[in-house]
């Protein structure tokens, strides 16, 4: 997304979920990006399992594994805001539907519709 972009969604908030998962696809371009988010869905995954079955103590992997992940990639591999500090619900919702999406073969042609691809 260009720099133009990016500021003329700072300056208009996004009203819709059906805006903002195009936008939230296109603030996840990098592959490497997406990829650290699907590491981080599954250890949320994993952390909620362990978490009922061996002990609580797990539920501390969701928040490392669901913001951590994404969090690092976004300052580090895509140089950009993480969307979870603006629109906190859409962007656990898309994130847990882009990871499924991915997971079931079905998430390039929503890329393709967002620009990304």
């Amino acid at each position: 997304m260009s720099d133009a972009a990016t500021a003329n969604r700072a300056s208009h908030p996004i009203r819709s979920y059906a805006a903002f998962w195009p936008f939230y696809l296109q603030e996840h371009h990098k592959p490497e990006t997406r990829a650290m988010h699907y590491a981080g869905t599954g250890l949320v995954f994993i952390s909620l399992a362990l978490g009922l079955i061996v002990s609580p103590w797990f539920y501390i992997g969701t928040a490392v594994g669901g913001y951590g992940f994404a969090w690092v990639s976004h300052f580090f591999i895509e140089h950009n805001r993480p969307a979870t500090f603006t629109y906190p619900l859409w962007s656990l919702v898309s994130d847990f539907r882009m990871a499924g999406l991915w997971a079931a073969g079905r998430l390039r042609p929503h890329l393709v519709r967002a620009g990304v691809a």
